[in-house]
């Protein structure tokens, strides 16, 4: 019976490849990758010519059982396009299908996107969140950040491009003007690394079209409550009643947030209720 392995690939740099990774890649008698094209551009770079098989969202389904029947008869490989299979992807769904059927799954480390951010950031790395991908939808964004909000560790997220510019408004909007970096393209020739307050790197990509995957790391909670300035709780009551939120539901939820009393919260809202 064969092994299952995990193998790290290039986040962009196609030299960032361990010396063992490329010997099992050549050694396995299949490689499961999310991205075949991408994975064979490494493989081409490399000469090698081990056989591949897509292994991706919409059809891990399929793929399962032919990938188990392959590891019957030898050593397989799981690759991501870029980075730590399993990580973001449904690599974690085959590493349970493989133990599950008795066969040994080993990790072979190497590059990962969220890892190599942090360490850039200049944030506090002793403690951290990873969370991936932030929700698509703003209402739903800022409810998920909410539940966040108080952890004084740092937290890591992924976003797309066409995103970015309304998360770093969610994310000045729930968790305050924190220390953060924003980074894209890490180890290519055009590597991006922002770093600052969550209002200056937001305005760097105002005047700068975001473009690439980002990767956001951003500061934990501070043991120190600061309070929020009235508009800014002006701004969260008027987009927690447009969304329908029960008003002493609200009150309570931006008075602990925010470092105000409840009442003086509330009574914020109705008078934003009679000008409304």
């Amino acid at each position: 019976m064969g092994t299952l392995f995990l193998i790290a690939t290039p986040i962009g740099n196609l030299e960032d490849i361990t010396l063992r990774a490329l010997r099992l890649l050549g050694e396995v008698s299949l490689i499961a990758a999310e991205d075949t094209r991408q994975t064979r551009k490494l493989l081409e770079h490399y000469q090698i010519k081990t056989r591949l098989t897509s292994y991706y969202e919409h059809n891990k389904l399929q793929k399962v059982d032919a990938i188990l029947s392959a590891l019957e008869g030898g050593d397989v490989a799981l690759v991501s396009d870029a980075g730590t299979p399993a990580l973001n992807d449904p690599g974690y769904e085959l590493v349970r299908a493989a133990l599950a059927a008795g066969f040994s799954v080993s990790p072979v480390p190497g590059p990962s996107a969220p890892v190599a951010a942090l360490v850039a950031s200049g944030l506090p790395t002793d403690a951290f969140l990873y969370l991936g991908y932030l929700p698509r939808k703003s209402s739903e964004r800022r409810r998920w950040l909410e539940q966040v909000a108080d952890q004084p560790y740092t937290l890591i997220f992924l976003e797309a491009p066409h995103r970015l510019l309304a998360s770093l408004d969610d994310l000045r909007l729930v968790l305050g003007n924190r220390e953060a970096a924003v980074t894209r393209e890490l180890t290519k020739r055009f590597e991006e690394i922002q770093r600052g307050t969550l209002d200056e790197v937001r305005e760097v990509f105002r005047q700068n079209p975001p473009r690439g995957e980002f990767t956001l790391v951003v500061a934990g909670k501070s043991a120190e409550v600061i309070e929020w300035d009235t508009a800014k709780i002006e701004q969260a009551l008027i987009q927690g009643l447009a969304e329908a939120e029960p008003p002493a539901q609200l009150a309570a939820r931006l008075a602990q947030r925010s470092g105000w009393p409840r009442r003086k919260v509330y009574g914020m809202l109705l008078e934003l209720q009679k000008t409304g």
